[in-house]
């Protein structure tokens, strides 16, 4: 005869069973877990889109406000370069109206000279200074050749006249200095020289 079967549980399905009722708990605590973070979750993000909001605002209130605070900043300057000009203009008038009774030229001349050197220092206040190119050597950077002529006197590459005066800007040349240069004839070497002097002359044919 067959010996009969044992109907007690075999311990393997015993421990999966266990293990079932154990999940059950860690999952119901992770819902819970993630339904708490959502109303968390859910306020970030309407704090998020109320920033973009207050920066997309505020970018587009500076799009406006930009065009007119340039305006503005170049208005002023303008205005502030000119109150500058007025006390030379002013000094031009008084010059105009002494010359009719001024004694000599002379005096005329000097109150011109006066002036002039009054503007130059306005433009100066300003960052506006000349370029000073008489003698210097020539610069293509901040001179405009006009006409080159030959004095033996003077360097090589010198500039010889100033026709019209260059302008920097804090240091940023504003209209070149138009200028005559001297440019001498480059000598040839002696070699060369003593062979020109060695090649025999073509005179022509012979007359009878």
């Amino acid at each position: 005869m067959r010996p009969k079967e044992s109907k007690e549980p075999k311990p393997e399905k015993a421990e999966q069973k266990q293990e079932c009722v154990e999940e059950k708990p860690q999952q119901s605590n992770d819902l819970e877990e993630l339904r708490r973070q959502v109303p968390i979750l859910e306020k970030e993000k309407d704090d998020l889109f109320a920033r973009l909001q207050r920066l997309s605002a505020d970018y587009a209130n500076f799009q406006k406000r930009t065009p007119k605070q340039v305006a503005d900043t170049i208005a002023y300057e303008k205005e502030k370069i000119i109150r500058t000009l007025l006390p030379a203009m002013d000094n031009f008038e008084h010059t105009f109206q002494n010359a009719r009774v001024a004694e000599n030229f002379d005096t005329f001349v000097k109150g011109v000279r006066i002036i002039y050197d009054q503007i130059i220092d306005i433009l100066k206040s300003h960052g506006v200074e000349q370029i000073n190119a008489l003698g210097k050597k020539f610069d293509p950077s901040q001179h405009e050749a006009v006409r080159q002529e030959a004095q033996p006197q003077q360097p090589d590459g010198a500039v010889l006249e100033e026709l019209q005066k260059g302008y920097k800007l804090n240091g940023r040349v504003i209209r070149a200095s138009r200028v005559v240069v001297n440019i001498l004839p480059k000598e040839e070497p002696p070699e060369r020289q003593e062979r020109v002097k060695q090649q025999p002359q073509d005179h022509g044919a012979d007359t009878e």
